[in-house]
């Protein structure tokens, strides 16, 4: 057992590393271990392996948000809180929002552990049932929440025409042989990272002196947003094809929450956070209840152990409550490390360097895996043009997931019509 916890800080210590790092993902850290596991595996066992993994996952997703909330840099799974976390940091509010995710996080993988008996009942059937409908799934949702979540009627047919628009957006890049990892961090890079930055430029937005004080009372309100997101995010770990960007749609949906209402933004927030975490533990587990891997370190487990027993089930919840715990703690202090430090800087300095540090990063990226430079630079303009026009419009930046839902919407259709 005392080596299992050692596999645990391992693997937390490799999570907050990546975590930190913009545009690193952590399935690329998993590729590493994976592939070095023929060596591993004569000093460790393949169990010490998998521990370090899950505990890996789990932090990465909880202090990948510290980076995304500070400095405006989104991942596939923190894209649509960029711009209310942004927006409470341009408050004075980086501290607050910090504990906000970290909270969040951490209920909803409380939430989906406590409920792990009711959905190893239920989410079987409901894993074969869904399959046929997860296209019909995906639009009552998207429909739903574009309705649901809009003021009026010129707001409504703006969302709406934003969501198409993205979906085109991501169905013509998807539909290029250029790797998906290196298509989704430019599409997010410009949608959610750039534009939003370039606007607080336009705004003429300073940080201010970030206010050392914090209150978060957890009310009924924040507590069914952090529910919402534990199950939502034990829900994606079976449903194909979804992911967090259709995760943020139903916790939406589901937390009646807006993230373009002031009031609603702390409620958003915790259950976006929450669908992340609970998602990344559910798609490991869903290896035992299901059979079926759901996600990149999922499969690389399902490889290194073949049979995953009710003992390394509750090894692995061992693992991610240590891991979650630990993370948590290091959030705050990252958080509170990095809000500490913004106080002084000059916005617009931080701002293009932050646009600057995005850009090189994609390039590296581009150029390593030998994508079409001209090709993406085009796909990075468009969808920081598209990624400005909520914030001019006066709507929600969620709408711009139909980048990756539509494209869903569409492939599940084809093979189940």
């Amino acid at each position: 057992m005392f080596e299992l916890v050692i596999a645990c800080f391992i693997g937390i210590l490799i999570g907050t590393t990546t975590g930190m790092i913009p545009g690193i993902h952590v399935n690329t850290a998993g590729a590493i271990l994976f592939a070095s596991s023929g060596v591993l595996l004569g000093f460790i066992s393949p169990e010490f392996l998998c521990v370090i993994m899950v505990s890996m996952s789990i932090a990465h997703a909880l202090i990948e948000f510290v980076p995304s909330m500070l400095l405006g840099v989104p991942q596939e799974a923190t894209a649509t809180s960029v711009l209310p976390g942004h927006r409470m940091v341009l408050q004075g509010r980086s501290k607050e929002v910090i504990r906000i995710v970290a909270v969040g996080g951490f209920g909803a993988i409380i939430v989906t552990i406590l409920m792990l008996p009711v959905f190893a009942i239920i989410l079987p059937a409901l894993h074969d049932l869904s399959k046929p409908y997860t296209w019909l799934i995906l639009l009552f949702a998207s429909i739903y929440l574009t309705y649901n979540l809009t003021n009026n009627y010129r707001d409504f047919l703006w969302s709406l025409i934003l969501f198409l628009l993205s979906g085109i957006l991501g169905w013509c890049i998807f539909q290029t042989p250029i790797s998906s990892g290196i298509s989704l961090m430019c599409t997010f890079s410009g949608l959610f990272g750039i534009s939003t930055i370039l606007f607080s430029l336009n705004d003429n937005s300073s940080i201010p002196h970030q206010n050392a004080f914090y209150d978060l009372d957890i009310d009924f309100s924040k507590f069914k947003s952090i529910f919402a997101g534990g199950i939502t995010g034990a829900i994606l770990g079976f449903l194909p094809g979804f992911g967090p960007a259709q995760g943020t749609v139903i916790a939406q949906a589901a937390s009646g929450t807006n993230d373009n209402e002031e009031d609603d933004t702390v409620n958003f927030l915790l259950a976006t956070s929450g669908l992340n975490i609970s998602d990344c533990l559910f798609s490991l587990m869903a290896i035992y209840i299901i059979g079926n891997p759901r996600s990149g370190i999922a499969v690389y487990m399902s490889y290194l152990v073949e049979q995953m027993t009710l003992n390394h089930l509750i090894i692995y919840i061992f693992a991610s409550l240590l891991a979650v715990s630990i993370s948590l703690v290091l959030a705050l202090k990252l958080g509170d490390s990095f809000s500490s430090l913004m106080g002084g800087v000059d916005y617009k300095k931080l701002s293009i360097g932050v646009i600057l540090l995005q850009i090189i990063i994609l390039y590296i990226f581009i150029l390593y895996y030998k994508a079409p430079i001209a090709y993406m630079t085009l796909a990075l303009i468009t969808s920081t043009a598209m990624g400005l026009l909520p914030h001019y419009i006066g709507i929600g930046k969620s709408h711009l997931m139909g980048v990756l839902i539509i494209p869903a919407i569409v492939i599940y259709m084809q093979m189940f019509i």
